[in-house]
């Protein structure tokens, strides 16, 4: 199985901004998959936030988050980014990360692998 480690939540005012990163842990890379951000609020379903291919030339972001996120790589490091900027109180979730083959079909969630504990956003006055 694979297991990633999230970071980088907080609590923070609408408008404001966080870098969420995606780490692997055991040793294992990250560098041979696709990376997928997905969030699941309070009384909701997840749902995938955002993608990105194996060496950057795809992506993906839910219309709710389209020219406010961005997602990232350095495979040197072996980590993936996510920033959030203008965040709104509906961003509000808890946030994960999970390795796939591509970022087709990200409906189907974890093609391999479990989920985190994910990080917590939390976007308040």
């Amino acid at each position: 199985q694979v297991q990633l480690v999230e970071s980088g939540g907080g609590v923070v005012q609408p408008g404001g901004s966080l870098r969420l990163s995606c780490a692997a842990s055991e040793g294992f890379t990250l560098n041979p998959f696709a990376v997928a951000w997905f969030r699941q609020a309070p009384g909701k379903e997840r749902e995938a936030v955002s993608c990105i291919g194996t060496s950057d030339t795809t992506t993906y972001y839910a219309d709710s988050v389209k020219g406010r996120f961005a997602i990232s790589r350095e495979n040197t490091k072996n980590m993936v980014y996510l920033q959030m900027n203008s965040l709104k109180p509906e961003d509000t979730a808890v946030y994960y990360c999970i390795a796939r083959w591509t970022c087709d079909s990200l409906g189907h969630g974890a093609e391999f692998g479990s989920w985190g504990q994910g990080t917590q956003v939390t976007v308040s006055l």
